[in-house]
């Protein structure tokens, strides 16, 4: 089964996403796609420049972000901690959750580290489950209330800052919830798509089986027929070795078209059984209809077989043509069999109906008396089965055995629309 295509620019996507691509990697860690890398390395230089700013900020004699520290050496720790964020940015994919637990308390106090924190804050809302996106979220909302309280603004009011920072938590919770959904749509669509491209391999493959089912059952129908009437001349050559040169000749010929035509109909079959898929080059010959009976009657008498017929079917070409095939198969394994289990006998061959009534097919013959058990032909046992499966798909009755004179019968009906 062949898998989905794969992106045409897989380094664009997320690596929790290229990484899903196909069943071997996406058991293992997303690794970082060029995308990720870049993504990082921006997050990086954006929080390496606000560490330089707000240091710098700090240091003038009026800063604009905080009220000034009252050392300088606190301007310095917050600096070295801003940086330290900074490089744990790199980290913040493989271990998300744990670096937003061990960072939360700085939110207290750190200017410095306002963005790294931040960041981290959006890595957790995107990988994590929305219940601990919304505990973070409680967290960080406390602790913004006593971070405006310890580094007051210097022009807005205190209430103002707070609100400002509940309305930048908010947009960073909206926003990673929405790229966590998009991502968990993207995923879903694919194993969908996945599912749906393996349930159409599994179709393709059922059909494949049932067309081969159908062309087996037509094989055993056509070779059986051949090759019992190439056993029946062969027998009567057998049984008369002293037959006049014409009836030998006659025999022979028989047998050798027999013959030619059993191979060709095999090299058919399994030129098609052989075929891994149907591409439409090769068209399917033409399957007999109920027109065709009377060549089939005519070749088994040639084989030496009596074969009595009463056709009193109504509207002749108006019969459908699976229902012709039908007729035609039952006839054709009838007469198979009467000619491998009770070679001699007389056949009888009784086809009626019409639109709306129906369509019956019956065959029979007298059951054999005293024959040997080698002069039976051997048969796969699969030929009634065969009929009555396809009878059946028809929506017909079958029924076949010995009836109350002691006779096989083989009878079927099959409906046939008005």
């Amino acid at each position: 089964m062949t898998s989905l295509a794969v992106p045409e620019h897989p380094w664009l996507l997320p690596g929790a996403l290229a990484g899903a691509t196909s069943p071997e990697t996406a058991t293992r860690r997303p690794r970082r796609t060029t995308r990720d890398w870049a993504v990082d390395t921006l997050a990086f230089l954006i929080s390496l420049l606000w560490v330089l700013y707000a240091t710098a900020d700090a240091l003038s004699p009026n800063p604009e972000t905080a009220v000034a520290l009252p050392h300088d050496w606190m301007v310095g720790v917050d600096a070295l901690i801003g940086l330290v964020c900074c490089g744990l940015l790199w980290l913040r994919r493989r271990w998300p959750l744990g670096l937003m637990v061990a960072t939360l308390p700085l939110n207290l106090f750190s200017m410095a580290a306002s963005i790294p924190l931040l960041i981290f804050y959006f890595t957790v809302v995107v990988h994590r489950r929305t219940a601990v996106s919304v505990a973070v979220t409680g967290v960080g909302l406390i602790t913004n209330l006593v971070y405006s309280w310890t580094r007051p603004d210097p022009v807005m009011p205190y209430w103002a800052t707070v609100a400002w920072g509940v309305v930048i938590t908010l947009t960073v919770l909206a926003w990673g919830m929405f790229v966590r959904a998009r991502r968990q749509l993207i995923v879903s669509l694919r194993d969908r798509a996945e599912r749906a491209e393996a349930e159409q391999q599994l179709r393709v493959a059922q059909a494949r089986h049932l067309e081969r089912t159908r062309i087996a059952r037509e094989m055993h129908d056509v070779l059986a027929h051949r090759i019992s009437l190439l056993s029946l001349h062969a027998g009567a050559l057998e049984f008369r070795p002293d037959a006049p040169a014409d009836e030998v000749a006659r025999a022979a010929g028989v047998i050798r078209g027999s013959a030619h035509a059993a191979l060709q109909d095999l090299r058919e079959v399994i030129g098609v059984l052989r075929a891994e898929s149907d591409d439409g080059d090769s068209p399917e010959p033409p399957q007999p209809t109920l027109a065709d009976l009377p060549a089939l009657i005519a070749e088994s008498r040639a084989a030496g077989v009596r074969v009595n017929v009463s056709d009193s079917v109504a509207s002749p070409g108006e019969v459908p043509a699976a229902l012709g095939r039908a007729a035609y198969r039952i006839v054709q394994e009838g007469l198979t069999n009467a000619r491998k289990h009770a070679a001699g006998a007389a056949v009888t061959v009784d086809v009626a109906g019409g639109p709306g009534s129906g369509l019956t097919v019956a065959i029979g013959n007298r059951w054999p008396v005293g024959a040997p058990a080698g002069d039976t032909l051997p048969g796969a046992g699969t030929g009634l089965v065969g009929i009555s499966e396809r009878v059946t798909l028809a929506g017909g009755r079958l029924a076949y055995g010995r009836d109350d004179a002691g006779d096989f019968r083989l009878a079927a009906w099959l409906p046939w629309p008005a």
